[in-house]
């Protein structure tokens, strides 16, 4: 276990903002090391969910929002529960006394991860019963998403994988079948571009999930 005190990123302060990288509504790289938030699934960034008119509303852009909103407002402090094999931290964060994790399932921004831990299960019936963010309606859930997502995109892609390592002026970055920008990214092996069969594996070949704020 360790514990990572670094400082956010400030709107007042440019000199920090490599400190803090949102990546989305439940995970955050921190000084080059990433925190994918313990106990919570926050919808994906392209993900939309019921309510507000026959289109939904795009509750992964809002909960990466508020994600970067809380990273504005001052040093954040995360302590790991262990490594997910993705190359992320597993981890408990806070900003000052808010409980970073239990402030997004509490606040309809995430749903509680009950496959993994039962922690937030009582915050996440308190924002249902409240009505509030991602339960306004009942919606598809951030793991249900990705598996749709993902098994369409497996019987497109070369010898049913999905992820597409993209090389732009940014690094090397993989997308997902999740990712918003997955259907404008083209593989070119030419240059050095390739296919990935899981997120671990293009991890491990040194690529890196996009940073959305």
């Amino acid at each position: 276990m360790r514990i990572c005190f670094l400082a956010a990123l400030l709107f007042s302060a440019p000199a920090f903002a490599s400190s803090v990288q949102v990546v989305d509504g439940d995970t955050l790289k921190i000084d080059n090391v990433a925190h994918r938030l313990h106990g919570i699934d926050a919808p994906e960034e392209g993900q939309k969910c019921k309510g507000g008119g026959k289109r939904g509303w795009p509750c992964g852009k809002v909960a990466t929002d508020e994600m970067a909103r809380i990273a504005s407002l001052g040093p954040i402090k995360c302590k790991s529960q262990g490594n997910d094999g993705y190359g992320r931290e597993i981890s408990v964060c806070w900003q000052g006394d808010l409980e970073i994790n239990r402030h997004m399932v509490r606040q309809g921004f995430a749903w509680a991860f009950r496959k993994y831990s039962q922690d937030y299960a009582a915050d996440e019936g308190k924002a249902k019963s409240e009505g509030l963010g991602i339960w306004r309606e009942e919606s598809q859930t951030a793991w249900e998403f990705r598996e749709a997502r993902w098994n369409v995109a497996a019987q497109e892609a070369p010898e049913g994988c999905p992820i597409k390592g993209n090389i732009s002026r940014n690094g090397r970055i993989y997308h997902a079948p999740w990712s918003p920008w997955y259907k404008r990214t083209k593989i070119n092996l030419k240059k050095g571009e390739r296919w990935f069969c899981s997120e671990a594996e293009a991890v491990q070949a040194g690529w890196r999930a996009p940073h959305w704020r």
